[in-house]
């Protein structure tokens, strides 16, 4: 049995669906305790609009989309600020339009770090927010064009994902993950499969202290400001593994993460190019068709076909379709808690 050092993984991390308004909007979390979010990712779920990413390093009006590769933008009807127990949207119809309905999906940081940067290269300076309890950490950062450059996170464990782009200047949103090796990368706003190259993470896996970069513009652009997104596994709390398909839908792989997740995401690697897939525990069709939506793609929230099911200790992929399980082939996935399947004091959680 998997025991943990979060019992309630809602400190930390909260799905939220909420019907638009068209003014100003106060999206209030329902649990009994409270959380002010420092990373808050929304999308609209019954129109073909984009995705908006937000954090409260970069400031809550700065925006970037993960479905394109547009430099960040300012806008204040948005989002508009994190509050105590939530965060609050402006009139902007991706957001807030009063017809909609939309999802969200916020983590708590909240600790925060400055200095400069190291390794190769002139010294940049940098400044973020890092959780080391939950794994998270949101660091802004200057390119400075070096392979070699490397950058503090502030964890106190190496990050298995670490998520890159420019701001101010359009670039790829860049994937690093150990499960992959940090030879290779990922695009977010993309289709395409794992690529290797030295030049988005020098080749190089991450430390418990810093991550390394290479020469690339969409990873270290010289005197360019970029923001990186990390996260570490965290036992019955996050976990971001792989899996291999088998085709089966009848007795799908089943994926153990050692808690009943709230948040799944999932990408084919090999082969024909795939979306990436965001499923949860909040929408519509919870285990018979469950719904997604495709963060790399404007379009409304798909369903149609089970890809997905969710257990009291993991999840499993009860299609034959090859965005979730082809057979032999390899999928990565980030996973973050509802329950922890035991807690740090032995006993059981159950499934919904």
């Amino acid at each position: 049995m998997s025991y943990t050092t979060i019992d309630r993984p809602t400190d930390y991390f909260r799905c939220k669906t909420y019907s638009g308004t068209g003014s100003s909007h106060a999206i209030t979390y329902t649990e009994s305790e409270n959380m002010q979010p420092d990373m808050v990712w929304v999308k609209r779920r019954d129109s073909a609009t984009a995705w908006h990413l937000h954090d409260s390093v970069r400031g809550a009006t700065k925006m970037l989309k993960s479905n394109s590769s547009d430099a960040e933008t300012t806008d204040a009807q948005k989002m508009t600020s994190f509050d105590t127990n939530g965060f609050t949207v402006g009139t902007n119809g991706d957001a807030n339009n009063s017809s909609g309905t939309f999802a969200s999906w916020s983590w708590k940081a909240g600790t925060s770090i400055s200095g400069t940067t190291g390794g190769s290269g002139t010294s940049k300076s940098y400044s973020g927010s890092v959780n080391t309890t939950a794994g998270i950490s949101i660091v802004a950062f200057e390119g400075n064009g070096t392979a070699g450059h490397t950058v503090p996170h502030g964890l106190n464990s190496a990050p298995d994902v670490v998520l890159v782009t420019r701001r101010n200047q359009g670039g790829q949103r860049v994937m690093g993950l150990s499960v992959v090796g940090f030879n290779k990368f990922l695009e977010f706003d993309l289709t395409g499969s794992e690529q290797t190259s030295t030049l988005r993470f020098n080749d190089t896996a991450p430390t418990s202290s810093v991550f390394t970069l290479g020469s690339t513009l969409d990873t270290n652009a010289d005197g360019i400001n970029m923001i990186a997104w990390c996260f570490h596994n965290v036992k019955g709390y996050s976990k971001f593994g792989k899996y291999f398909g088998n085709e089966v839908s009848s007795d799908p792989t089943f994926i153990y993460t050692g808690f009943r997740p709230a948040f799944v995401l999932v990408k084919k690697l090999t082969g024909s190019t795939d979306s990436w897939f965001l499923h949860d525990d909040l929408r519509d069709g919870f285990n018979e068709d469950n719904e997604y939506l495709r963060p790399n793609e404007t379009s409304a929230e798909g369903s149609g076909i089970n890809r997905l099911n969710i257990f009291s200790n993991g999840f499993n992929v009860p299609t034959t379709d090859k965005s979730h399980n082809a057979d032999g082939v390899p999928y990565i996935y980030w996973a973050f808690a509802r329950h922890p399947f035991v807690t740090s004091s032995g006993i059981p959680t159950c499934a919904r």
